[in-house]
């Protein structure tokens, strides 16, 4: 997550029995990125376990090219790939055994991805924080899974617990994708402010617009400036490495829609515990539901 995950969430993550990820664009210079590679590499180790890096694959993104030779570097296992991706990615990416997985707000982005043979789409549904969709979870997993082949399908929004895991899992996702819950952890960068709104904050809160960087995305309404403000977004065009430059994002901060479910701030793994035992409950809770009778068609 933007400017909320670093080395010590991934880390935990990945001690927890999670897949831990954190955006380049956290460190402002691709110097400090190639550091926390370092880092979360000497912790992690060479010993299989899952973690990703994440960043968009965009022509306007200045620090593409060395991102991208740090990450085949490193041998990064997991890159999340977001406003773009290429052929000429996913294919370096694998040939040292890496997978890619791509965030997409649309079936035509997803498409496009499948395309440049990702290994997985993450379909960023309505609800979720930051940078997201409009689509129904239910009806967007709906379109995608017949695309999919034997792609690996994930599923973004409102995972608050382990129940909406096992929802996500229930409607034909193969893995989950939690982002605003774990802001509130103690491993989290975030700052003191968004954890404190995010502990005020429920739904209302949460407004999605594009008025802010010309992308659809999800910001807590506390923070939002005036009405007046509007970004010049027509001059210069569309530019991810100025809509990503941190600076921009001390004031104006992001959360989905999921906030109204979290009221403390655990550790990574207390937290992944919690998530676990949620699931296990909602999966119990399924067995124990009496199957639906069939009904007799009307003639």
């Amino acid at each position: 997550m933007f400017l909320v995950s670093g080395p010590n969430l991934v880390v935990e993550s990945c001690k927890a029995g999670v897949i831990g990820s954190f955006p380049a664009f956290n460190q402002r210079t691709s110097d400090g990125y190639e550091q926390w590679l370092k880092d979360v590499r000497a912790r992690v180790g060479d010993n299989g376990v899952p973690w990703a890096t994440q960043y968009p694959v965009h022509r306007t993104n200045d620090r593409l090219q060395a991102d991208f030779a740090l990450t085949i570097k490193y041998q990064v296992p997991i890159l999340i790939s977001t406003i773009g991706i290429t052929r000429e990615v996913t294919d370096a990416v694998h040939a040292y055994g890496g997978l890619v997985f791509h965030d997409a707000i649309n079936v035509r982005h997803a498409k496009k991805a499948l395309e440049a043979n990702v290994d997985g789409i993450i379909a960023v549904s309505g609800g979720a924080g930051g940078h997201s969709g409009t689509y129904n979870p239910f009806a967007f997993l709906g379109e995608l899974k017949p695309i999919m082949g034997d792609k690996t399908l994930i599923l973004a929004g409102c995972m608050s617990d382990g129940q909406a895991v096992a929802g996500a899992i229930a409607a034909g996702a193969d893995l989950a994708y939690v982002g605003t819950r774990f802001v509130n952890t103690v491993e989290s960068i975030a700052s003191e402010k968004l954890k404190r709104l995010v502990l005020e904050s429920d739904i209302t809160d949460v407004v999605y617009t594009d008025q802010v960087d010309g992308i659809g995305s999800s910001f807590l309404r506390q923070t939002l400036p005036g009405d007046d403000f509007r970004e010049d977004l027509a001059k210069g065009g569309f530019n991810i490495s100025e809509i990503l430059e941190p600076k921009r994002w001390v004031d104006i901060l992001s959360a989905g829609q999921g906030v109204g479910a979290i009221d403390d701030i655990p550790t990574t793994a207390e937290l992944v515990d919690r998530f676990e035992q949620g699931y296990h409950r909602a999966v119990a809770r399924l067995g124990a539901v009496p199957l639906m009778p069939r009904v007799a068609a009307a003639s």
